[in-house]
This record gives structure tokens, C-alpha cells and sequence, in this order.
């Protein structure tokens, strides 16, 4: 037998590769031209399989998109406008107000957007006449006539908007063998339970500490801060894991928990203090190792919970440790920075993101503060939602959840009288519901971008308006527009080549469907 070796000089695209080959022959010159035929056939249905023609890429059909507008001054509430229709659109001049999309570039998956289901929102629920519980579990939670929530937060035994302080067990039982959830089945599961079936079966839902049991602290109070005594440790990282247990026995999954509500705040109210390393600490070497054990791996565990401002210095320090991070879904924030007198530092998100690629970024609390009921009307409480929700997501949040669901009409209930504002307020005595414009701001984000959603790039070439920009599962994609300006502000929204002409009204949000 001969062994004969050629070298075919193949284009294979629009690169030129040597492509060796080998051919047994026998010595019979018949066999070997035959052999020579065959490889050839071969050869070119094979090269055609590495080179297959080229697919144009996936370009969005533009005719027309539906546009839903809130708006000052006006009756618009989540309402449908007229379709804008897209036609052919060149190179826009300086002098023309634009907003870019381009679906092919993609960034985070969307988790969820929702809110809180706190004892508070709880006790105002359990007072309202059935058509008004209806209403409200439909408004927050119905997809096609509410705002379509899915996603939830709650507290881990009592918060401040708690009509009282309690916890799950007894002074020193550090086994938790009396630990027992008796307390919030009167009003929390109750809701939580119709709030599950309002959205459909399925609410991802995750948990938060306030605090660990007075006795479990070094300064054997619920509230004004203290630590966690370093002999309890495990005892409260076991404490999770009945809460989960505990819930889920009563028909509620927990999605996910946060480590500590707000640690670096010292507040009148239920709170404990854990530094950067304290925090990362009890996560790395009883937290984490304890969901594990007990086969709770897949619960979504979030750190810091806290505001923007000191966002990367947690992030970098929990996060730089590898055996801390390997149990860390995602870092948590809140938007109170404010209180220093501080613009929102959206910035902060982008320093973690650009550093943590592969974690996340949750709004896990807002709200505004210093309720009174003649202020429920004001347009500024929608507004900072909005302002809140198009950066944060341009930033690479995930999900997003506000406080409080429901209060009633002084803010609360509250036990230290920390009154606040809430999406939707119930006036206890006549059993109405009172909806501020919040609510229908965050409905232009929570009814529209759906759970596994895309964000896609956005950019404006005007900073009164500001947008962000993602693609649905199903392929829709949704726009949203936010104008804080007194400015009526026609735009065109320019896509892949096309573009709709589109007005915002001053002090607006839009939402634009295609």
C-alpha cells in the first residue's frame, strides 16, 4: 500500500487555509484516480457546510408603535394615545430632537419589577371593604388592566412599618426551637397569598432583616442599631433558614433575601449595624455555608441593601473576597442618599457594574418620605420614580422594588411614626383608594418590560428627555420616555434606518410599544 499526500489550497470565506489531506491508494492507478474522484466530491459538500451563506441580519419590522402617556395638567394616566407610524428617516440634523434605539445591542436581563408586601400594607389591606381589596390586588397585579407587578419584597420579623416590634423566638433559645411565624399569618401571609394569585400563580418573592432578636446584639435592643454578638452568628444565620422554611411551608416560595436591611444606618427604629468586612464576614462563613447545607443554594442572596452613595466600597469589599462572592447573587441599593443633601449618585451603579460584570444590581427600596395627605397630588412623587427607574436601568439594574404597597391615610401604620408616601394611600374610614401619580409611573416600566426582557441601547440628543430601552421575549420593544421639563418636546424615534415622530408633553412619561 502507498500513502500519497496532497496539499489543497482551500478559500474557505474570505480566509485562505491549508487543508491537509491524506489519501490511502493502492498501488492500482485506477483505484487511486477513483479515490482521488471520490475525496474530491467530498470535499466540496463538506467545505460548503463550514461555509454556509450568510444570513442578513434581523432587522425589527417598524409600521407603527402604540404610545401610552402619563401627564401633568391632563387626564392621561397610563392612557393610549394615537399610534405613531414610522417611515423612512436619514441622517437627522443638530436641530432635530431624537431618540436612538438599537436593538442589536443588548445588556442585562430584566428579573422583575414590584413592590413591598409589608405588615403595614398588610393591616391597611385587611381593612378595606372585598371590591376595594379586588381593586387593589387588580391594579398592581392584573397585566392587562393594572400595572402587572411581578416581583415582591418582605420583611424578616418586624420593620418599622410594623404597628409593633416583634420576633419569631423566645429570650436565649438559640437552638430556635420555639421559633414560629404565628405573627404574620394574621395579615402578612394572608396578603402575600392573594397578592400570588392575583399575579398569576408565580411572585419571585425575597426577604429582608431589619434586625436580629434584641438578645442576639450587643445592645439588647431591636432598634437604634447595635451589632450582632459574634457567639450568635450561626444562631441567626439558622434564623434564614426557619424563615424560609416557615414560609414556604405555608404555600410562599422565597425567591431570594438580603443579608441586612440599611446596615449602616442607626435608626429609631428596628436596625443593626455591619460594616463592609463584619458583613462580609457572616456571609462567607456562616450565611452562605448555611443556605448551602440546608439546600438553599438557589436562593437569590443580596448584599449591602443600602443606599448609592457607599455602594462600591461594600461591593469591592464583598465582592474582592472570592469566597464571600461565590455566594452573592447581586448587590442591593436604596435611593436615600438624598439625605445629605446629595443628587442620586447613579454613577456608583456604573463603577459596580463595570467592576462586577457578572453580579447584579437590585433596587431593593424607595419611597418618599415626610407623608402628608395634601401632598398626595404633587407631581414630584411620580417624577422621582421616573427619574429613578430609566437610570437605574441604564446603569444595569435588574429588578426593581418599591416600598410599601399600600398605606393608609396618615402614611402608615408606622410604629415610630415614620410616615410616608406610598404608590397608592386608603382612606381607612370610607374604604376608597387613593392613587398618586407614582403609581402610574412605575407603571410605565412594571406593565410593559416583562421578566427576561433585554435592555437595548437608548440615547437622546436633548437632556430634558430622558429614556431607556428594552426588548421583550416575545420581540416587542418597549421605550420609555421621561420628560421633567416644562417643554412640549416633539422627537423622533429613529430605529434601523426609520423613524416616528412622536410628541412628549411637559412634565410626561411615555411609554412606546413596537
Amino acid at each position: 500500500m502507498q500513502i500519497i499526500t496532497f496539499r489543497l489550497k482551500v478559500r474557505l470565506g474570505s480566509k485562505r487555509q491549508s487543508l491537509t489531506l491524506i489519501i490511502l491508494t493502492v498501488m492500482n492507478h485506477v483505484k487511486t484516480a477513483l479515490g482521488l474522484f471520490l475525496l474530491a466530491l467530498w470535499c466540496s459538500t463538506e467545505l460548503s457546510a463550514f461555509n454556509p451563506p450568510a444570513k442578513p441580519a434581523k432587522t425589527p419590522i417598524l409600521a407603527k408603535a402604540q404610545v401610552f402617556t402619563t401627564a401633568k395638567d391632563t387626564k392621561l394616566r397610563l392612557s393610549q394615545t394615537s399610534d405613531a407610524v414610522f417611515e423612512n428617516f436619514g441622517q437627522p440634523f443638530e436641530t432635530q430632537v431624537c431618540i436612538f434605539v438599537d436593538p442589536s445591542r443588548t445588556f442585562q436581563i430584566m428579573t422583575g419589577i414590584g413592590g413591598a408586601l409589608t405588615d403595614a400594607a398588610a393591616e391597611v389591606f385587611a381593612k378595606l371593604p372585598e371590591a376595594s381589596q379586588k381593586e387593589l390586588l387588580t391594579a398592581y397585579y392584573d397585566t392587562k388592566t393594572g400595572i402587572g407587578y411581578k416581583f415582591a419584597r418582605t420583611n424578616i420579623a418586624s420593620c418599622d412599618f410594623s404597628s409593633d416590634s416583634y420576633g419569631y423566638v423566645a429570650e436565649n433559645d438559640t437552638t430556635l426551637k420555639t421559633f414560629n411565624i404565628s405573627h404574620d399569618q394574621k395579615f402578612r401571609i394572608p396578603l402575600i397569598r392573594n397578592a400570588i394569585a392575583a399575579a398569576g400563580g408565580s411572585l419571585p418573592l425575597f426577604a429582608s432583616p431589619w434586625s436580629p432578636p434584641a438578645w442576639m446584639k450587643d445592645n439588647t435592643s431591636l432598634i437604634h442599631g447595635g451589632k450582632l454578638l459574634r457567639q450568635c452568628s450561626q444562631a441567626w444565620a439558622n434564623h434564614y433558614v426557619k424563615f424560609i422554611k416557615a414560609y414556604e411551608a405555608q404555600g410562599i416560595p422565597i425567591w431570594g433575601l438580603s443579608v441586612q436591611n440599611e446596615p449602616m444606618a442607626n435608626q429609631k427604629w428596628e436596625s443593626c449595624i455591619f460594616t463592609a468586612t463584619e458583613e462580609r464576614d457572616f456571609i462567607k462563613n456562616y450565611l452562605g455555608p448555611t443556605l448551602h447545607k440546608n439546600g438553599f443554594s438557589t436562593k437569590k442572596l443580596i448584599a449591602w441593601d443600602h443606599n448609592r452613595d457607599l455602594v462600591f466600597q461594600r461591593a469591592s469589599t464583598l465582592l474582592d473576597d472570592p469566597e464571600a462572592a461565590k455566594y452573592i447573587w447581586g448587590i442591593g441599593f436604596h435611593w436615600y442618599e438624598t439625605w445629605t443633601g446629595s443628587a442620586m449618585q447613579f454613577e456608583n451603579l456604573k463603577r459596580v457594574k463595570e467592576a462586577y460584570p457578572s453580579k447584579n444590581l437590585i433596587f431593593t427600596e424607595g419611597c418618599v418620605e415626610k407623608f402628608s395627605m395634601e401632598h398626595v397630588n404633587d407631581w414630584s412623587l411620580g417624577e422621582k420614580y421616573g427619574y429613578s427607574m430609566v437610570n437605574d436601568f441604564n446603569c444595569g439594574t435588574v429588578a426593581w422594588t418599591d416600598w410599601n404597597i399600600l398605606l393608609d391615610e396618615n402614611g402608615g401604620p408606622n410604629h415610630v411614626g415614620n410616615f410616608c408616601f406610598a404608590p397608592v394611600h386608603a382612606d381607612t374610614q370610607t374604604g376608597k383608594l387613593i392613587y398618586t401619580n407614582s403609581y402610574y409611573y412605575i407603571g410605565h416600566f412594571s406593565k410593559f418590560i416583562q421578566p427576561g426582557a433585554k435592555r437595548i441601547s437608548c440615547s437622546t440628543n436633548r437632556d430634558k428627555l430622558q429614556a431607556t430601552a428594552f426588548i421583550n421575549p416575545d420581540g416587542k420593544i418597549v421605550v420609555v420616555v421621561l420628560n421633567t421639563s416644562d417643554d412640549k418636546l416633539p422627537f423622533s424615534l429613529s430605529i434601523s434606518g426609520k423613524a416616528a415622530p412622536i410628541v412628549s408633553l411637559p412634565h410626561s412619561i411615555i411609554t412606546i410599544v413596537i
